[in-house]
């Protein structure tokens, strides 16, 4: 009998690929190829200018170089903005950039010329022959600067304002008016990014014989690449073949499509005839990608005198950079996802997104939510420190319950469904977390630490989680005739493990062993129609999708099998890839099944457990409906009613040096609840990293800006993340399951769930260590050096 694999810790099937070193990434490819080119872009070097002219005539003299384009080289579609991807009503003013800057520059790192050379050191020579006159302008740089509006982004844009939305469920000045007590508080997170270890790569290959163009890119939306570029390049879809190798980290920076360069070499492959590769160095990931999580809320909160809200009154600022290709995702999951597992009698939210002289900002793993948990949770912390309560106490008392599930917060979420929670359990969440990181305790622990002239803290932080967003995928499942089971999904796959996960629901669903199915991701050619990675949505969404298709296959086996072997389907059985009739020894492999789905001229022969082929006088009939389509396969989109919400709960202590202000991780425990679990291993390495990426987010990573708009960090030997070293040796991680309803397989996503509390997790923890209000992340020793100074002084 075919071993269950669906909920057990199967060892990733991907990992000894990538550990040998056989990974193939975007800068692997076409090397060999003696007519590959490699392109270069010219960059801004002011945040915001007008261009004057542009001058390349030195350039084409340059020995190695074939072409050069800037803007005016550009016809029909390419001399267009870059798509807006997510359009939303209230963004008025959305504005994007061109593939090669028009006019003006509006941040450090905006493309301005590109150009061809047969290798990338020529390419990057010849940039420095192309001379550009600008007439430089003052730039807005931050959240304030946006706000104040002495000095615009884009002149046709009012007070710097590309949006503002508001939602609330109610009166809340009223609400606030009633309230026995009230704070107004302030909270504030920096901008800052994610760091792939591959930076963007994209290679563009064109066939004059078939007119058929490739491209291969390090995305997370191959398909929307391939949407993208065959509009601007006038292409036919079916014309156009985008895949997506293996890809080194995305977390979201790789999502948005099309960055200037996945238009622009395929623009040269096509122009030139010859394959065409970029490869973007580490300077032009930190001047030229995307940034996130700048944000400022003010917050209006009003209780009685257990704890409970009764109105909770947000306003806040989001910084969105020079364009907003991106639309609004990253404000209003932030705006939504802020309320986590609490609810509040009555909340209102308003939020504007600023333009400001810096790079697009766009989804950083988190995608908001590490803003909002910030803010909702260290308001938690101040109402229990205004009340005198214990924090736990006050996170009991604003808990949905188990029973008021599913639970709607009266809001709309950015799938642009409601925001209604399909199923938790907040009460039982807190209880295995304060059991993992010992909470009661943790008092007599600190007084003994603070006996020897330690300083520790504990502090905890609880969130949800919207996954699994809309509004498609599709999976494609075919027996081959060997009996191997060939799946196909078109979102993409970055370090996820998704050839494993998937694999195990193939293999439980088709009653196949695990190791005859391959997966493959992120390729046009093999399911041309999908959506993409983000948004913890691959599980619920590709993996619903491949369970369908699964189903559907194994619905056409058994019909196939049940022919052949002259029983009804429902005596039926298949395990280890071989379909049986239950309490006999006649059987079938899933081989031969596939070769009897030929329906012109196969019949499977009982004696010798052979399909044989007929010849066109041969009496009989074929064991296939003659409606039926040719091959053993099946195809399937999964499209759902709404996201489902996962949950989750961490708590850590630690100690801050009372000389040094350095900051140390003493234990960390996380609770997560994500559905059923398909590989709890898989769902714990998630957890580990996105443990780690917080860290970096609490303690070490921003993006420092100087009033002109320079990015004065743009080096790895300069923007600081944590090493190895910073990361605890070990984490405290226990499952709850709260099965999804809104899915066939009661999941939930899991991806970002390790990262969204750590900020306020830590803020919480140093203030407990040193009685001192932390409102802004990230903070340095330096930071928490002086905060002691001013609150001592």
């Amino acid at each position: 009998m075919t071993t269950k694999m669906f909920g057990t810790g199967v060892a990733r099937v991907e990992d000894q690929r990538f550990l040998r070193g056989h990974g193939t990434y975007a800068d692997d490819l076409l090397v060999d190829d003696p007519r590959l080119l490699h392109a270069a872009v010219l960059r801004s070097p002011h945040a915001h200018a007008r261009i004057l002219d542009i001058n390349v005539d030195d350039v084409l003299e340059v020995d190695g170089v074939v072409a050069v384009w800037t803007y005016d080289d550009l016809t029909d579609a390419m001399a267009e903005p870059l798509p807006l991807l997510i359009p939303h009503p209230t963004l008025t003013h959305g504005r994007t950039q061109y593939a090669l800057a028009k006019d003006e520059v509006n941040y450090v790192g905006e493309a301005i010329a590109f150009v061809v050379a047969t290798d990338r050191y020529v390419a990057e020579d010849a940039l420095d022959r192309i001379r550009v006159s600008y007439e430089t302008l003052p730039a807005v740089v931050g959240i304030d600067a946006a706000r104040k509006a002495e000095r615009l982004v884009h002149d046709d844009v009012p007070g710097n304002v590309a949006a503002r939305m508001e939602q609330n469920t109610g009166d809340v000045e009223a609400a606030l008016a009633r309230s026995p007590h009230r704070l107004s508080l302030d909270w504030d997170i920096e901008r800052s990014a994610c760091m792939p270890m591959e930076g963007r790569g994209v290679v563009g290959r064109w066939d004059p014989d078939t007119s058929r163009l490739t491209v291969w890119s390090s995305t997370q939306t191959s398909t929307g690449v391939r949407g993208c570029i065959s509009a601007k390049l006038g292409l036919d879809l079916a014309a156009v073949d985008v895949i997506t190798p293996d890809v080194g980290g995305g977390f979201g920076v790789k999502i948005n499509h099309p960055w200037p360069e996945e238009l622009l070499v395929p623009l040269a492959a096509k122009t030139l005839g010859v394959p065409v590769k970029f490869t973007e160095d580490r300077r032009e990931h930190f001047i030229s990608s995307a940034h996130e999580r700048a944000q400022q809320h003010h917050v209006e909160v009003g209780f009685d005198d257990d704890g409970r809200i009764i109105g909770l009154d947000v306003r806040f600022w989001h910084d969105n950079g020079a364009y907003i290709p991106y639309g609004l995702i990253v404000p209003i999951v932030a705006s939504t996802q802020l309320l986590g597992p609490y609810k509040p009698e009555v909340y209102r939210v308003v939020f504007d997104s600023l333009y400001t002289n810096t790079v697009i900002v766009t989804p950083y793993r988190g995608a908001g939510r590490p803003q909002g948990c910030f803010v909702m949770e260290r308001t938690i912390d101040a109402i229990a420190k205004a009340l005198g309560k214990d924090r736990v106490e006050v996170r009991r008392a604003n808990f949905i319950q188990p029973d008021e599930f599913p639970y709607d917060q009266g809001l709309i979420f950015q799938d642009g469904r409601e925001l209604e929670y399909d199923s938790g359990n907040y009460p039982a969440l807190l209880d295995k977390l304060l059991t993992l990181i010992d909470w009661d305790g943790f008092p007599a622990y600190q007084a003994e630490m603070a006996a020897q002239g330690r300083r520790v803290g504990i502090g905890l932080a609880c969130y949800v989680e919207g996954t699994g967003a809309g509004p498609y995928e599709g999976a494609h499942v075919h027996i081959e005739t060997s009996g191997k089971v060939k799946v196909a999904t078109g979102l993409t796959t970055q370090g996820q493990g998704h050839q494993t996960s998937f694999a195990q629901i193939v293999a439980d669903t088709l009653g196949v062993r695990f190791e005859d199915v391959e997966i493959t991701t992120g390729d046009t050619r093999k399911m041309p129609y999908a959506v993409g990675t983000f948004a913890s949505r691959a599980a619920v969404m590709s993996g619903s999708a491949i369970h369908l298709a699964a189903l559907r296959a194994k619905e056409k086996a058994l019909r196939i099998a049940a022919e052949a072997l002259e029983v009804d389907e429902a005596d039926l059985e298949i395990a280890d890839g071989v379909v049986g009739v239950k309490g006999t020894d006649a059987q079938i492999d899933l081989g031969t099944v596939a070769v009897l789905s030929n329906p012109l001229r196969y019949a499977f022969d009982e004696a010798s457990k052979r399909a044989t082929q007929f010849s066109v006088g041969d009496p009989g009939k074929p064991p296939v409906a003659e409606d039926d389509e040719p091959g053993l396969e099946g195809k399937d989109f999964y499209s759902p009613s709404r996201s489902t919400f996962a949950s989750g709960m961490h708590a850590a202590i630690l100690e801050t040096d009372p000389d040094t202000a350095e900051i140390t991780i003493l234990k960390y425990a996380v609770v997560h609840d994500c559905g059923n679990v398909i590989n709890p291993m898989i769902v714990e390495g998630q957890i580990h990293g996105g443990v780690a990426q917080g860290i970096g987010g609490a303690l070490y990573e921003r993006m420092a800006y100087d009033d002109s708009g320079q990015l004065l960090n743009a080096s790895y030997m300069d923007f600081l993340m944590p090493f190895v070293t910073e990361i605890p040796d070990s984490i405290a991680i226990d499952h709850q399951e709260t099965p999804s309803p809104l899915n066939p397989l009661g999941i939930k996503g899991a991806g970002e769930a390790g990262v969204i509390p750590v900020s306020a997790v830590f803020a919480a923890a140093i203030e407990d260590a040193e009685r001192i209000p932390i409102t802004a992340m990230p903070i340095s020793p330096s930071e928490l050096f002086e905060l002691r100074r001013h609150h001592n002084s």
